[in-house]
């Protein structure tokens, strides 16, 4: 026997010598709208803005200044100061019914959060449609300085001189 048998170290590929099988049936149909890898990169940022503007739409029907929807804040009830989320859902309601004066009476904060919302969804539907991913970086530096946004807020509103921040 040989050790290295011409035919087997050069095989003629398969592929070379078969011939293509013919096109059966009807030529398939091309899609019209948008490729279906944009409808799937767009899915979750949609399903994140859906899911917000159904909460929205429910402040917005069911009105927080009746008694009795929502619970009451416990830091609130219990020691009778405002934390940064106090006057949210009256906040949320008055900006679905437009009424921007009572929301930022409500909370200022909050509303500049529906703002920074509204611009981060923008931003990522974009770069969702072009194919980009969306990162956000989250530095320490910038936990530390919401943390103390937050904390500022909270103490300012719950000061005499920051009574325009209380709800």
């Amino acid at each position: 026997m040989d050790a290295n048998p011409e035919h087997l170290a050069h095989p003629e590929p398969a592929a070379a010598t078969a011939t293509p099988p013919a096109a059966a049936g009807p030529p398939v149909p091309v899609r019209s709208g948008p490729p279906p890898h944009v409808v799937r990169r767009v899915g979750v940022p949609l399903g994140v803005l859906g899911g917000v503007a159904a909460a929205f739409a429910y402040v917005g029907a069911v009105d927080p200044n009746e008694p009795g929807h929502y619970p009451v804040c416990p830091l609130l009830r219990f020691t009778g100061l405002y934390c940064p989320g106090c006057g949210g859902l009256r906040s949320a309601h008055a900006f679905v019914h437009g009424d921007l004066a009572a929301a930022f009476g409500a909370n200022a904060l909050a509303v500049a959060g529906y703002g920074l919302f509204a611009l981060v969804m923008a931003l990522w539907l974009i770069r969702a449609v072009r194919g980009v991913p969306m990162r956000i970086g989250v530095t320490p530096a910038w936990g530390w300085a919401t943390g103390a946004l937050l904390a500022l807020f909270t103490l300012v509103r719950n000061l005499p001189f920051g009574s325009a921040l209380a709800p």
